[in-house]
This record gives structure tokens, C-alpha cells and sequence, in this order.
């Protein structure tokens, strides 16, 4: 090894391998599968009422359209829970009788172009007999409230999920309480809004009776199994590629019922079929996320522990349930990760969905845990200010210190930082400067505001966690599989002239995974990361797998992919050891040479690949002529943790919120690319900052949505994000094989809180505390005046 060859290509902030193709404009996306395509394009006709009764669909005679009769036969999507509190509801893949939110696909029209289907689809008529419609899911509960689902409601009516956890001290724990603390959080609904929607393009082929589905997805291989489901055919009939995808974020890993649609009508009309989804379609149908309303109460001790913690938490799930996830992901999630990175030895939880007549839910990049993390950290930030600490003090009073630790709800908490990450975080903040700042300020009638966030974020969990959640998941009239989610396979290929393929079931849409990937390939093989070609995304090419959210494809793909090239790795060992002379354990792999450590003797690793497929006599003990080892991971899972601190000044006349500074201590274990990671963390930030401030989805009380357009939803430019300090601890946890933890979602779990907690310091003097997000201008302006008014009255 010379001394400019790295020791490891692992933490190396080398540049993405996928960037420059994309950069060049040379990306290839389901619209450009499309474009280069004589198929018919269709659009589909969607519901204009929350809830009715469908009386005819007409277009005149020269417009194709076709209507649940004419899909009659396809089973609907069904995704099943196996709890007692789980409500199962049916999703047709065309309205059928009756419809149940704005926006719910009721027909399809086809034609020969983009423009002349979306003339098509202005001259169909659609006839519904409006229905009361619930909007509300405090009003979805009521005992005469509409159903959204005629269905055998277990309990409150439209209650779908209904999770408890109750521990047998929390009782006493709250009777030996110094002071009860109460908050009540609550989220607007969001959509995930990536910037390529969702798209579709299915093209029959006549030799074989195939379909080849493009679609900008994150699952493909469940994607494939969901829609054969549907169809009722072998899942070999259909292959599914996601080719490059602009964002997903969550919502392009839920089955989508024009998918279904799109591919059923290239099989029936033997005809290449294309959907691209418009931004309008897109807020209207293309899952939500995040409606909630969370009361939560502490029981602390004068010193600031928190010796029990009771929660009320209420989740708006739209009007169906999303496959394969369920609308439990949300409640469920919120139920067993509230607590977070705090000790909480008691613990008393009811967590429920509840349908209303509005778009489905879907995970979206974080779920549940951006509105838990804000409900934990107003906690703390409001007992701080009633027992007089300092909001540092009461947090390392209360985060978790000694692992594994063992969660009220069961979650196993790995090695992890939280006290570190905290103390990290205050020194970059540098407090007390601060606070002469605000001081300052507060003289010259501004408002200026810290606030700090820490959180747990659980990542790479496989089937034991899965499972330990009951979820099967099936489709149809009836179950017809159960399958839980959760291992990764790999397979690790070097060809005759000894560059690599590594083949996942993951399916990166934006992450660098392609990158980290060949990074933890090249050190095992020792060779350069631009020896190594990752394949994906594709189902015909790749092992089965459950492709890439929550977290966890580096953890779970990449530990796959490390076990599968440290088995190639051996393989080139004994190869070489038999050529070289020695013992494999004498082989060293380096430069794309295998050397003898003790000689220096060393042999090309192309030469021993070529030989392996060309000259099998030269291979020892009549092994395999092939060089080919797979990998398979499936591991409980890991937390990630991370302090946020935001730094704010708010606008007392406009409402407008300013953020001037935002710290991050981050500890997501071993960094494999800092690059990649970074990257992963402000886009996250990103996507919080949208959350706290300004993104927000709007219905009327007619169940109309009104934000459909980027006039309306406002997510946040580069104008509005701040300089982004980031630091790194890594704590090296034997739950992941690899040493790193998830990155994907901690920056949009950790920052809304962290603004939430600055504007309520901000705003302190007013006594005004921001506990619903997001904290518009309009909000915080209404809060400002009244708090005035009231002031300007007591005096």
C-alpha cells in the first residue's frame, strides 16, 4: 500500500456517483419513459364531493372512459392489522357507489395525448348525492357521527385504531408527584409535495403477455406483489423499475390505486399506458400526513425527574388505509416512541385513528415523531419554566444515560449519546451570550428566542420489529399472504474483468445510497468505489426486498451488502492463497491486488476473476467458476439521537419568524460518507422548518380542500433557510453490523420542536407558548394582539 492509497474509503466524503448524470440533465424519469412513447395517456376523473353516493358517470360517445363496472373483478386493496383494535376497511381501486373524500379517483378516460386526455376529462359528468361528511376527528367520534365506512367499529364510531399502554406504578408515581405539567400539541395536515409526483407508465408486451411497470416508487418489489394481488396474477407478469424519482419522501411507498389501474388497462387493451400525476392531483389524492392532537401530562418530582408521563393522542387518518403500512402506522408509532430519549418508568398511553371524509395518510419522512418530539420537548420547556429550571438542566435531569435501556412500551435503546449531544449543542449555542443578546434586544422592543430539541430516532429495524407490531399484510376480498416486513438480501458480484455489481432489493430515490454502498464494498475488496455498480430498483434484476424508508437502508442494505462482500472477499482470499502460496487468513486485499502480507507476492484481482470464469481447472478443490456471494440482514433495529437548537427572532407586528441560527449535535454511529450524511440532515432540516412554519394543507367545511396549488402551500425556499452548524459524535452500536445508524428522517423529526421552543421563548414576555404547527404569521400575529389586549386590559 503506498501512502496515498486510503486505508478506508469508509468516511470519506466522497462526491455521489449519482449526481452527475442527474446534474447533466441526463436523468431518466417516468415522464421521459413517456415522452419517447406512442401510449395512451390517461387521467382520471375524481370526486368533487367529501361524501356521496355516485348516480351515473356519462361522457359523450367520443371519450373513452371507464368506471369501477368496467374494472369489475379486480379485488380491492385491503391492509390488514392483526390487533383486536384494528378496524379493517376495503379501498376500491375506482369509486364504486359511493365516494368518500375530494379528490377520490371515480373514472378513467384515455386518449392519444397529455392535452387531448385532459380535454377528455372536462367533458365527463359525474352525478353524486352529496352525504353529511365528518371533517373532524373529534367530531368522527361522536355517537351520531356519519360513517365514513359502514364497518363493525369495536368502539367509538370511525375509530379504526385504538392502542393502550398502561404500567402497573403509574398511579402511585403520579400520587408522589411535586407538580402535574399538562400540554396539548397538535399538527396541521402536510403533504410530502416531492417535486417529481407520482407517475406511472405501463407497457404491454405482446411476445411474452408482460407488463413492464416505470414508476416513480420506493417499493418495487411490494409494489409488484400488491398490484398482482389485485389482478390476480403471478407477480413473473409484471415487472416493475423505478427509474430515477424526484423526492419521495414516504409517500411514493404506498400502493397507489392508479398503478393498479394503469397496468390492468395495458393488459386488457394491449396497450402502452401512461399517468403523470399533475401538482394539483397530487395535494388532493396523494396521501397526507400528520394530523394529530396530542394531550400529554408529566408528573415531575420538584427537582425536575419525570416520573410518569400520561398520553391522549388523537390521529386524523383520512378516509381509507395505506398498503402495506395501514393506517396504524401513525398512532402506533406515536404509542410506542413518545417517550423517546427520556426515562419515563410509568407510563399510561391510548393512541387512536380515526377516519374522516379527507385524503388517506401515508408515512411521511418522520411519521408520527416530528408532533411526539414537539409534545416531549414543550413538556420539558413548560416544567422548566414552573419549576424554575434552566431548559438544559431539566433535560440532562431526565435523558436516558445507561444501555440498553428499556422503554415503558418495550423499545430497546442501544448505546447512544443523548447526554452528549445535549452538552455539545449548549456549547455551540454558547447560552449565556445569548442571553446578553436577548437581553439587548428585549430593550429595543425585538424578540429574539433559543429553543432546543433532543430526540431518538429509531432506524433499521427489521422483522423483529415488524412483527412485534402485528402486521400482516395481504390484499383482496380475503387474506391471501401474510408477510412481514424487514430483512435485506444482496448479491455481490464480480464479473471476468473484476469490476463488482452489488444487486439490492433496497430502492434509493435520492439518498446517495448508491455511493455508501460501493464505499462499504471497496473496503472489503480493496478496490475504488468507481469499481463498483450498484443495481436496484428493478424487479427483474434484483432480490426481493423491501426497498428503502424509515431509515434504514444503510443500516439493513448496507449490512447486507457488507456480509455479502466480506463472503467475496474470502472467496478472493482462498483464490489467491492457492496461486501466492500461504493461508487465506495471509491474504490481504488492496489497490485491486490480493498480497501476501509476509512476501508482498501479490496478483491482479482481474486476473483471478477472469481465470475463475475461464479456467475453471485453476481453481482449488473444483470450487464454483463463478465469483457470486449474498448477503442477508435482518436486524432488530438502532436508535440515532441528536440535539437541535434553533435561534429565532420574531416580528411582533407581522408574525413573521425569522430563524438566524440553527445547531445540530448529531450522533447517527459510524459516518460512511460525512457528505452523504450531511446532505441527509439539511434536507431534513428543511422539511421541519416547513413544518413549523409554513407548509400546511387546508380543508373548508364542505370537505374541500383549498391549498392545491404552490400559491396556496407554501414550502420554504432557500431564502427562508438559515446557516445550518452541524457536528458529529459517533457511537458504534453492536445492533447495526456496519456501525451506522439512519440519518434519513432526524432532521425533520428534531426541528419543528426546537422552533416551536424558540418563538415560545421568544415570546415569553407576552406569555405566549406555540403548542400547534405550523406557527404561521397569521397565528402568531392573532396570539401577539390578543396577548396585548389582555395586557393593555389587566393594567
Amino acid at each position: 500500500m503506498t501512502a496515498d492509497e486510503p486505508r478506508s474509503w469508509t468516511g470519506r466524503a466522497l462526491p455521489r456517483l449519482e449526481d452527475p448524470a442527474i446534474l447533466r440533465g441526463w436523468g431518466r424519469y417516468v415522464a421521459d419513459v413517456a415522452a419517447g412513447d406512442d401510449c395512451l395517456h390517461a387521467r382520471f376523473v375524481r370526486s368533487p364531493h367529501a361524501a356521496g353516493r355516485i348516480r351515473s358517470i356519462s361522457a359523450p360517445s367520443h371519450v373513452t372512459v371507464l368506471t369501477a363496472a368496467d374494472l369489475a373483478g379486480l379485488r380491492p386493496i385491503r391492509a390488514v392489522l392483526d390487533r383486536p383494535d384494528y378496524v379493517t376497511v376495503s379501498t376500491p381501486i375506482l369509486a364504486d357507489e359511493v365516494v368518500r373524500f375530494v379528490g377520490e379517483p371515480v373514472a378513467v378516460v384515455l386518449a392519444p395525448s397529455e392535452a387531448e386526455a385532459e380535454d377528455a376529462l372536462d367533458e365527463v359528468v359525474v352525478d353524486i348525492d352529496p352525504l353529511p361528511a365528518v371533517l373532524d376527528a373529534d367530531d368522527a367520534r361522536r355517537p351520531d357521527a356519519p360513517l365514513v365506512h359502514d364497518a363493525d367499529y369495536p368502539g367509538d364510531p370511525n375509530t379504526v385504531v385504538d392502542g393502550r399502554i398502561h404500567t402497573p406504578g403509574f398511579d402511585e408515581a403520579v400520587a408522589a408527584a411535586d407538580r402535574i405539567v399538562a400540554v396539548r400539541v397538535g399538527s396541521s395536515r402536510q403533504s410530502a409535495m416531492p417535486l417529481e409526483a407520482r407517475a406511472s407508465h405501463a407497457a404491454y408486451d405482446r411476445a411474452s403477455g408482460r407488463v413492464t411497470l416505470h414508476a416513480t416508487l420506493q417499493m418495487p418489489h411490494m409494489t409488484r406483489t400488491g398490484i398482482a394481488d389485485c389482478l390476480g396474477i403471478p407477480e413473473d407478469d409484471l415487472r416493475v423499475i423505478s427509474p430515477d424519482v424526484g423526492g419521495g419522501f414516504g409517500a411514493k411507498m404506498t400502493l397507489a390505486r392508479e398503478d393498479v389501474v394503469v397496468v390492468h388497462l395495458a393488459r386488457t387493451l394491449r396497450r402502452n399506458i401512461a399517468w403523470i400525476e399533475t401538482r394539483e392531483e397530487n395535494f388532493l389524492a396523494a396521501w397526507h400526513s400528520r394530523e394529530q392532537v396530542y394531550d400529554i401530562e408529566g408528573a415531575f418530582a420538584a427537582d425536575g425527574e419525570l416520573l410518569a408521563l400520561r398520553g391522549d393522542l388523537v390521529c386524523d387518518v383520512g378516509a381509507y388505509s395505506c398498503y402495506p403500512v395501514t393506517f396504524g402506522v401513525e398512532p402506533l408509532m406515536a404509542m410506542a416512541e413518545l417517550p423517546g430519549c427520556y426515562r419515563v418508568r410509568e407510563y399510561s398511553v391510548r393512541s387512536r385513528g380515526i377516519l374522516t371524509n379527507k385524503c388517506p395518510i401515508a408515512p411521511y419522512r418522520g411519521v408520527s415523531r416530528p408532533v411526539q418530539v414537539l409534545a416531549m420537548e414543550r413538556l420539558m420547556d413548560v416544567a422548566a419554566a414552573e419549576l424554575d429550571l434552566d431548559p438544559v438542566q431539566i433535560r440532562r435531569k431526565n435523558l436516558v444515560s445507561e444501555f440498553p435501556h428499556r422503554t415503558p412500551s418495550g423499545l430497546v435503546l442501544d448505546e447512544a449519546s443523548h447526554l452528549e449531544t445535549l452538552q455539545l449543542a449548549a456549547d455551540m449555542a454558547d447560552l449565556a451570550a445569548f442571553r446578553d443578546r436577548q437581553r439587548a434586544a428585549r430593550a429595543e422592543g425585538r424578540y429574539l428566542g433559543i429553543g432546543f430539541s433532543s430526540f431518538a430516532e429509531r432506524t433499521g429495524y427489521g422483522t423483529p420489529a415488524f412483527a412485534a407490531r402485528s402486521v400482516p399484510m395481504s390484499l383482496g376480498r380475503e387474506a391471501i399472504a401474510t408477510v412481514t416486513p424487514g430483512a435485506e438480501r444482496v448479491i455481490c458480484t464480480m464479473d471476468p474483468s473484476g469490476g463488482v455489481t452489488v444487486r439490492i432489493g433496497a430502492s434509493p430515490h435520492g439518498q446517495g445510497l448508491r455511493t455508501t454502498l460501493a464505499q462499504v464494498v471497496s473496503d472489503a475488496l480493496g478496490i475504488e468505489p468507481s469499481s463498483v455498480r450498484v443495481i436496484d430498483s428493478d424487479t427483474d434484476v434484483t432480490p426481493y426486498g423491501w426497498g428503502s424508508f424509515a431509515s434504514r437502508a444503510m443500516v439493513i442494505a448496507g449490512g447486507a451488502t457488507l456480509i455479502a462482500a466480506r463472503e467475496l472477499a474470502e472467496r478472493l482470499r482462498v483464490l489467491a492463497a492457492h496461486r501466492l502460496g500461504g493461508l487465506p487468513d495471509d491474504i490481504e486485499l488492496v489497490g485491486g491486488h490480493a498480497r501476501r502480507r509476509d512476501t508482498g507476492e501479490e496478483i491482479a484481482l482481474r486476473v483471478l476473476a477472469r481465470d475463475t470464469y475461464h479456467n475453471a481447472q485453476l481453481i482449488p478443490d473444483k470450487g464454483e467458476p463463478a465469483l457470486e456471494a449474498v448477503g442477508v440482514y435482518d436486524p432488530a433495529g438502532t436508535f440515532a439521537n441528536a440535539c437541535h437548537v434553533a435561534e429565532v427572532e420574531v416580528d411582533p407586528d407581522t408574525g413573521q419568524v425569522r430563524i438566524d441560527r440553527f445547531l445540530v449535535a448529531e450522533d447517527a454511529g459510524r459516518l460512511v460518507n460525512p457528505a452523504v450524511v450531511d446532505g441527509q440532515i439539511h434536507g431534513g432540516i428543511a422539511q421541519g422548518i416547513a413544518n413549523a412554519l409554513y407548509e400546511e394543507l387546508i380543508y373548508d367545511d364542505r370537505g374541500v380542500l383549498v391549498t392545491t396549488s404552490l400559491m396556496d402551500y407554501l414550502p420554504p425556499t432557500v431564502a427562508e433557510i438559515p446557516p445550518i452548524r452541524i457536528a458529529h459524535l459517533e457511537t458504534i452500536s453492536p445492533a447495526s453490523i456496519t456501525g451506522a445508524k439512519g440519518v434519513g428522517e432526524g432532521g425533520t423529526i428534531g426541528a419543528p420542536a426546537a422552533i416551536a421552543n424558540a418563538i415560545s421563548d421568544a415570546l415569553s414576555p407576552l406569555g405566549i407558548g406555540v403548542f400547534h404547527l405550523p406557527a404561521t404569521p397569521h397565528r402568531l400575529r392573532t396570539a401577539i394582539r390578543e396577548a396585548s389586549r389582555t395586557k393593555e386590559a389587566a393594567s
